[in-house]
């Protein structure tokens, strides 16, 4: 093919996307009957089409969407529906949303641009890559139950240890990264659907007879598993992909429905540390709402408004700067000082302050807090809104995106075994980027203590495995070359 000729079918494919995208947006605004509904398809489509990985990983641009549906499941919802939600009721939620959007953006275009940042700086690197580390499934399967099974002894010694709670902590997410590399070794070269679906019954049945929602996280690593590998002309990865997004909206639905009620529970002790009595009153909880009449709409109603996080921050910006004024970056400047300042070295630094305080005070709302034994937060962007106000506080935003992407290039470049890059990257950068609701403080912290207590030991891994791999190769070598002398 000429160039005249290639460049005419570039051209021709440019035209038909954006084609494509112009009349997404379009019917998005006809959808909401706002032009909100076009900003909204636009963002979406701006993180899947700029955010590329190496390996065709999906794991920022899902992250990404899942921060979209935080900040437009709503507006969607109750244009599809018709049917009332609160935040639409007692809130400005359009300023709100559409602050939510620029954040998404911001932060797609800095992932975006740390990438870009570290790809030019290797660009004459070529990157060797292993498939796979040297164990085999016996010895993986048996690691995935260890480290499952270490869950409450770490939690449990974490807190005896307050110096080194949220190194300790960290240690949990190493099951996801387990459980990641077993669902991609399932998913290759030929997709077992049954094993999957046994595995995943398996981790829905923990997480949901946990106090928190537990099954969440491996039902997205499963999805982020299937994409690696996701052909778009096979009509199963089609059903395969869809089937875990009904399960994740199902088990939502229900888990809204009796929350409440489980959560109440675990005021008893001897509930709370039995899985059984746990399991026996999920059950029951499961056969009572499944059977007793109630309205399947209510139900999606609050999982809605759940999911729906601009309420608060919505109250905070009708407030600031009219009743209280900008704080000039006072949440950015102190969640950045108290993640440089780790405890293991400042025995004596302040406890962070409470997320629900803080909402009291900019939503003017007196929320659960410390009494309740909860924390309400308003998230990054409301954070942001309050310090700096529109545009500068997308400014923040893009640089968290910038570290986050330089962070992601760096770790996919220099770790060479394939399966360990690909779980690392999975649990690190979901858990770091997929809450809009997370306070900066805790974003900023979260995202720097899994690069240290996670990214650290993966690299010095990593680097042992390469060294073993080199010998291995060259005893192999020596054999061979005896063999022919």
């Amino acid at each position: 093919m000429n160039t005249t000729a290639h460049l005419t079918m570039t051209s021709t494919r440019s035209t038909r996307m954006w084609i494509f995208v112009a009349a997404t947006m379009g019917l998005g605004w006809y959808i909401v009957d706002d032009w909100i509904g076009a900003c909204a398809v636009g963002v979406l489509w701006l993180a899947w089409r700029t955010i590329r990985d190496d390996d065709g990983l999906p794991i920022l641009a899902m992250a990404l969407t899942f921060q979209w549906v935080q900040v437009t499941s709503g507006v969607w919802y109750h244009a599809l529906t018709g049917r009332p939600l609160a935040t639409i009721a007692l809130s400005d939620y359009r300023p709100m949303v559409l602050i939510g959007l620029g954040c998404v953006a911001a932060l797609t275009v800095g992932l975006a641009a740390g990438m870009a940042i570290i790809r030019r700086a290797n660009r004459n690197r070529v990157r060797t890559s292993v498939s796979s580390v040297p164990i085999g499934w016996t010895g993986l399967i048996a690691l995935y139950f260890i480290a499952l099974s270490a869950q409450g002894t770490l939690v449990q010694f974490a807190y005896e240890l307050p110096d080194l709670t949220q190194a300790i902590l960290t240690l949990r997410f190493v099951h996801l990264a387990l459980l990641f590399l077993i669902l991609r070794r399932l998913s290759r070269p030929i997709v077992q659907w049954h094993w999957i679906g046994l595995l995943m019954l398996f981790e829905v049945l923990l997480g949901i007879t946990g106090f928190f929602a537990g099954y969440r996280e491996p039902i997205v690593m499963a999805v982020i598993a299937l994409f690696e590998i996701f052909n778009p002309r096979r009509m199963q990865h089609w059903v395969g992909v869809g089937a875990f997004g009904v399960l994740l909206i199902a088990i939502s639905l229900f888990w809204i429905g009796v929350r409440t009620e489980y959560r109440k529970e675990f005021d008893n002790e001897t509930f709370a540390q039995s899985r059984s009595m746990q399991f026996d009153k999920m059950a029951q909880l499961s056969t009572d709402w499944w059977t007793n009449s109630h309205s399947m709409l209510d139900d999606m109603d609050r999982l809605v408004d759940r999911m729906w996080v601009v309420y608060y921050p919505a109250l905070a910006v009708s407030r600031v700067p009219s009743v209280l004024p900008h704080t000039d970056g006072a949440f950015v400047f102190a969640a950045v000082q108290h993640v440089l300042s780790p405890r293991v070295f400042f025995p004596t630094k302040a406890e962070l302050k409470s997320d629900s305080e803080i909402v009291r005070k900019y939503s003017g709302v007196w929320v659960a807090g410390a009494e309740q034994n909860t924390s309400i937060a308003f998230g990054y962007a409301g954070e942001a809104y309050i310090d700096f106000g529109v545009p500068l506080m997308f400014v923040p935003v893009f640089l968290y995106g910038l570290v986050a992407g330089l962070a992601y290039q760096t770790l996919s470049t220099r770790l060479h075994h394939e399966e360990l890059r690909s779980g690392l990257l999975a649990v690190i950068f979901w858990l770091a980027l997929y809450l809009f609701e997370r306070s900066w403080v805790k974003t900023i912290g979260l995202l720097g203590t899994l690069l240290v207590y996670l990214g650290g030991p993966a690299l010095l891994l990593d680097y042992y495995l390469n060294r073993f791999d080199v010998r291995r190769r060259g005893d192999a070598f020596d054999r061979a070359t005896e063999q022919w002398t």
